[in-house]
């Protein structure tokens, strides 16, 4: 999209009633020129000894990606339309010192055509091996290289230096991919993921801002000052409505009264489920960790038309209440077999991502552990400290040098409380925000006139020219890891 277009867009919506939920710059800018961290330049169309373009490759897309050196494959599987490939590729523990070890690192290519545009997802989490579009891919039909984050299984070394997983290592690592993976896909990239995949694909950016030709980050928390989270207790208790709010709040309360009878059916199920709660410490911890989810839980899943099924805490009983905390909050969520699969990112959390600590009025006299830190929920045999630097320098690099980046956000999300937010020195950069959505918000669900800003940039930024695009229904995001914790991005 020209700039003048762009700009008398963004002129509808000011001078219109589209502005509530929409903050950003509209000036069209090219990628920027400053705070590449070394090494970071784009890979360069591929050419001849002489100067001249290469000749196309024309080898089957298969042979092409496993001629890259350190890529293996793991299987391909059949998807209509498409080539996708579950594959593996070798990374250095320690991109500073590449030389000491690696590990394999698990990927997807979904593949469509090298003349269309890719698009980078990560979910921040493991990979899913199972054939499934985000919505930046859906919108510019393109390809999609899906990326595993390093340290969670089986992407994790053996054995593993716990200190090698920060923000700046899994950079390097989708860095890393790109510039092997550009050889192949020449055309546009972007870079997407939504929740902690909306994190990394915004550190990426940060450290290697010359890779992507756009960023689309969807409900991307931005823990900058871990020690000051006020901005979460207002979020609790403007959401929704009162009658709902107090009624959570009940539920919430009376799980605490009945702590022993419920507590004994925890032990019940646990005995039959084969739990256990090292990590944590015992059940009467990882009990009550279930219970203070339940608020947070609701609004991050749910929405104000689940209000009806809160139950009656008055007259509830014992079975009923203990099932609907476990519907909302999940009793397994707090075992060790429920933790073990979330370690890095708890240790993530509680050494540079930051986690929130809400007040508990209403609970008063009934809690004996509050919010418990990240700490808690990782085996103590791995070391961990807080590094209070990293976060607010992304922050800073956000609101004053993002460009062609778009971060989406529910408005009943509380994830959506502490927020990224671009500021003077950011160009072509948007925060958007969809009324009523929970943490499942996106591009679709935001208010006509965003929707199309917002589609437009995405389609400028992949290359793709609008006109000749063909229309296709958008698409959810690619589906969440099962099982996650309510209280984890």
């Amino acid at each position: 999209m020209r700039a003048q277009t762009l700009r008398a867009l963004l002129a509808t919506l000011v001078a219109g009633t589209l502005t509530a939920g929409i903050a950003g710059t509209a000036t069209a800018a090219p990628r920027p020129a400053a705070l590449a961290s070394p090494g970071s330049a784009s890979a360069a169309p591929a050419t001849s000894p002489g100067g001249s373009p290469a000749a196309p490759d024309t080898r089957d897309i298969k042979e092409r990606l496993l001629s890259i050196p350190g890529m293996s494959l793991i299987e391909e599987k059949p998807v209509s339309g498409y080539r996708y490939f579950v594959l593996a590729y070798r990374q250095p523990v320690d991109h500073r010192h590449p030389s000491r070890g690696s590990f394999t690192q698990r990927l997807t290519v979904l593949h469509k055509d090298t003349s269309r545009p890719t698009v980078m997802y990560t979910s921040g989490y493991d990979v899913s091996t199972s054939a499934s579009r985000s919505e930046p891919t859906r919108l510019v039909d393109g390809n999609q290289v899906s990326i595993e984050y390093r340290y969670f299984t089986p992407s994790r070394p053996q054995p593993a230096d716990w200190s090698k997983l920060d923000i700046w290592q899994a950079a390097s690592d989708q860095h890393r991919v790109y510039r092997a993976l550009k050889k192949v896909y020449g055309q546009n990239w972007l870079a997407t993921g939504g929740s902690k995949g909306g994190m990394t694909a915004t550190y990426y950016e940060r450290y290697y801002p010359h890779d992507m030709d756009g960023v689309v980050a969807y409900v991307a928390p931005n823990d900058v000052n871990n020690a000051e989270d006020s901005a979460y207790d207002r979020f609790f208790e403007q959401v929704g409505t009162a009658e709902c709010r107090d009624a959570l709040d009940a539920v919430q309360r009376e799980a605490l009264i009945r702590r022993k009878p419920l507590e004994k059916k925890y032990a019940e199920q646990a005995k039959s489920e084969g739990w256990s709660f090292g990590t944590v410490g015992t059940l009467d911890k990882a009990y009550e960790a279930v219970v203070l989810d339940l608020v947070w839980g609701f609004w991050q899943y749910s929405g104000e038309a689940d209000c009806a099924d809160v139950p009656d805490a008055r007259t509830v009983s014992d079975e009923d209440l203990y099932a609907y905390v476990d519907a909302i909050s999940g009793w397994s969520f707090y075992t060790d077999q429920g933790l073990a699969p979330y370690t890095p990112y708890y240790y993530q959390a509680g050494t540079q991502l930051g986690a929130p600590t809400i007040s508990l009025p209403h609970l008063k006299g009934l809690t004996r552990y509050g919010y418990q830190p990240p700490r808690n929920f990782v085996p103590r045999e791995i070391p961990m400290r807080f590094d209070r630097r990293a976060i607010p320098d992304v922050d800073h690099w956000v609101r004053h040098h993002a460009r062609h980046m778009l971060f989406v956000y529910g408005e009943n999300d509380p994830w959506g409380a502490e927020r990224f937010r671009v500021g003077e020195g950011s160009r072509d950069a948007y925060v958007m925000t969809a009324p009523g959505a929970n943490h499942g918000a996106n591009i679709a669900g935001l208010v006509p006139g965003a929707r199309e800003l917002a589609t437009a940039r995405v389609l400028d930024w992949a290359g793709v020219d609008p006109a000749t695009q063909a229309a296709a229904p958008l698409a959810r995001l690619d589906k969440a890891p099962a099982e996650e914790p309510r209280l984890r991005p």
